[in-house]
């Protein structure tokens, strides 16, 4: 156990890592066979450790430590950023990870691992606990925009409720690196429904308005089957489910 204290500080680890803890490739390798065969460390994926507790046979790191070190830059996104600021309204067993580096996905202690390419690559920030992970309104645009593809739109629309607070210039900073016009319509229109609980004035949404043109947009891919309504200030289709589940939720 020489080395157990060292990789018990690491949390997660890869070979490389190993090799500068002992100074040889010889012996990494051996440390890293031999304390997988004792249960000291366990495989997350291909030249990903974790260490074990001792006490309690689990992986010393959470799911969002592990999510944040699977590549190098990667980080946490999506409603797995959300479930990290604890505004989550169910746990998901997919941990949703960006970054300039893709991976497969993979299954590792019940959870699965799952990469997002990034539309932009501002807004990621490093946390005292050693995760990395897109802030609030990063994740909330980042959401917006993906719903369909990740967690879906009742669960995003909880998420946002459970948000204290956004920074609208920050919003307004990202915004532009997107390049969509119709990430500013779903933003607004979303967002105005919640504008007193997130803190959000109405120079936010006016600046939102002067980014959209006379065409009109769906809020998603086939709403023009449902029952739906258009929304003249953002210009889109809206469907009216949304609308009532907006109004469930107690926004102006």
């Amino acid at each position: 156990m020489k080395y157990y204290k060292e990789l018990l500080k690491l949390q997660c680890f890869t070979r490389a890592d190993a090799i500068r803890l002992t100074g040889n490739t010889g012996t990494a390798s051996s440390l890293l066979f031999d304390y997988q065969k004792k249960g000291y460390i366990s495989a997350v994926k291909r030249n990903l450790y974790v260490a074990i507790s001792l006490e309690t046979g689990q992986p010393v790191a959470s799911r969002y430590y592990i999510g944040s070190h699977i590549t190098d830059g990667a980080y946490l996104s999506h409603h797995a950023a959300f479930e990290y600021y604890g505004c989550a309204n169910q746990v998901f067993y997919e941990v949703y990870v960006s970054g300039e580096k893709r991976f497969a996905p993979f299954e590792y202690d019940d959870m699965t691992y799952r990469y997002i390419a990034p539309r932009i690559a501002s807004g990621v920030t490093d946390r005292p606990d050693g995760v990395r992970v897109t802030d609030m309104e990063r994740t909330v645009l980042d959401s917006i925009g993906d719903f369909e593809k990740i967690a879906g739109l009742e669960e995003l629309l909880h998420c946002l409720e459970l948000v204290p607070y956004l920074d609208e210039k920050k919003l307004l900073s990202y915004l532009p690196l997107y390049g969509k016009q119709i990430l500013y319509q779903k933003t607004g229109y979303v967002l105005s429904h919640l504008k007193k609980e997130l803190r959000l004035s109405n120079r936010f949404f006016e600046a939102c308005e002067k980014k959209i043109t006379k065409s009109v947009r769906y809020f998603y891919r086939g709403i023009e089957r449902e029952p739906n309504h258009f929304d003249r200030r953002w210009q889109m289709f809206v469907p009216q489910n949304l609308m009532n589940l907006l109004s469930q939720g107690g926004g102006s």
